[in-house]
């Protein structure tokens, strides 16, 4: 190894690391990791200026197609894309959540199935997914498990199973589509995807094991839903889901702005309006409507995510700019020795192992120019679309196993004991760990089945 790729790939491992330890906020090692890419890697060992600006990519942000694209573009370093669609989403999500959107939406539903246990339940896990397709999971299971706490409460009910499966079905759901989570969102705007490509696609995969993990669910915790005898239920005492909009003129405009989002990521193959714009867009008129409380919703904006993200591509940018991942991806291909079903079964249970304890967003960016790799060297068009299917439920189903696995497990988890319910490695992994290998396992099958049949290496 060079110098360089030894200086890359230490400052990436200490990262690594030091996100696992979680001693020191994540976005702050990600960012000093990427300086000192920046600095050591490309100023130091490689001197290359070129290195510096291929990584940093801002020019792309000045370039029209950018914005409007009829065709994919290869790029390297960070991807702003990503960053600004994921932003412009957090902005409407924000002015939705002021709204009391989610909270009404959880109560009208809660009050459709009459509060029945088993019907509330399979309702919420259903909900859990679906919002998970267009909406951050992490921002689905903070408002989810408040109200299913709350419900609980009021119907003499356990909690834990409910909160438990709405975790696993919201991440599920976040497979389902380009903007449902963001190693998809990596995915899609690297190799240039579509809303539509996901849905005919990962999409299929998703509601498929959705109905798998609906079942298995309900067999697990079915008897633990029911109230304790002698316990009686005061209905009257539930709120009205009008209670929780806030302002209707607020609750209209959200939800409008959600309508015109939904119809321009699925649109957006055939408009050709890239993620980017999408999510600048969406941002600029949450904003233009916010009035009063525009102050409130860029507050409540995740900015230590993003200066994560932007941080973390830069370290894989190091990574990719001194040959490290072509020589992994020349690595697994020797492995595999050219047998395609052995490459996806390496990728999707490395990437869910990895996801179950690291966080799934650097290994889905560190992954991407791999599998771009092997499909190079393969000379094969057909391979990078199956083994991009792969790493996208690998990463996405993976972090179901435990509970640091996602974001949507520690906020859920975190919901659940600060109202009296903790839920420990042993509770969590028991039904979660299972049903993460069920999905995994029905994911691979389907994509030995459905893609790998058909190329050659």
């Amino acid at each position: 190894m060079t110098a360089a790729q030894i200086i890359a790939v230490s400052i990436f491992l200490v990262m690594f690391a030091l996100m696992v330890l979680d001693k020191i906020e994540k976005q702050y090692v990600t960012l000093t990791a990427g300086a000192l890419t920046l600095i050591f890697v490309f100023g130091v060992a490689m001197r290359s200026i070129d290195a510096v600006v291929k990584t940093l990519n801002y020019k792309a942000i000045f370039t029209l197609n950018f914005w409007y694209s009829t065709q994919s573009e290869e790029s390297s370093g960070i991807n702003w894309a990503t960053i600004i669609f994921l932003c412009g989403m957090m902005i409407m999500v924000e002015g939705m959540a002021h709204a009391g959107f989610f909270r009404w939406l959880c109560l009208r539903l809660a009050k459709l199935v009459n509060y029945k246990p088993i019907p509330l339940f399979i309702t919420f896990m259903v909900m859990a997914s679906v919002l998970s397709m267009f909406i951050d999971s992490i921002t689905v299971i903070l408002f989810l498990a408040a109200v299913t706490v709350e419900l609980s409460k009021l119907l003499k009910l356990n909690p834990v199973p409910m909160i438990l499966s709405e975790i696993f079905c919201a991440n599920l759901g976040g497979s389902a589509t380009m903007c449902g989570d963001p190693p998809n969102i990596i995915i899609g705007t690297g190799l240039g995807y579509s809303f539509f490509d996901f849905l005919k696609n990962t999409g299929v995969i998703a509601g498929i094991c959705l109905i798998v993990v609906v079942i298995y669910f309900y067999l697990v915790y079915h008897k633990q839903l029911a109230p304790k005898d002698g316990e009686t239920v005061d209905l009257s005492a539930i709120p009205d889901p009008k209670s929780a909009i806030s302002s209707t003129r607020e609750f209209v405009i959200s939800s409008v702005i959600f309508g015109i989002a939904v119809i321009l990521l699925v649109s957006h193959s055939a408009t050709h309006l890239t993620v980017a714009f999408i999510g600048t867009f969406i941002a600029i008129i949450t904003l233009a409507t916010s009035g009063k409380n525009i102050g409130k919703v860029l507050k409540g904006v995740d900015w230590k995510t993003l200066a994560f993200f932007i941080g973390l591509f830069i370290v894989v940018g190091g990574l990719e700019q001194t040959g490290v991942l072509t020589a992994i991806a020349g690595v697994i291909e020797k492995i595999c020795g050219g047998n395609v079903y052995l490459m996806v079964a390496i990728i999707i249970w490395l990437s869910a192992f990895a996801s179950a304890f690291v966080d799934n967003i650097p290994f889905a960016a560190t992954m991407l120019p791999v599998i771009k790799g092997l499909a190079g060297a393969s000379g094969s068009p057909a391979l990078v679309h199956c083994l991009a299917w792969t790493l996208s439920m690998g990463t996405d189903i993976g972090g179901s196993a435990t509970p640091i696995g996602a974001s949507a497990n520690v906020v859920g988890t975190a919901v659940a004991a600060k109202n009296g319910h903790p839920i420990g490695w042993g509770k969590y992994c028991k039904t979660a760990a299972p049903a993460t290998i069920i999905v995994v396992a029905i994911s691979m099958l389907i994509i030995f089945l459905r893609y790998c049949g058909g190329i050659t290496i």
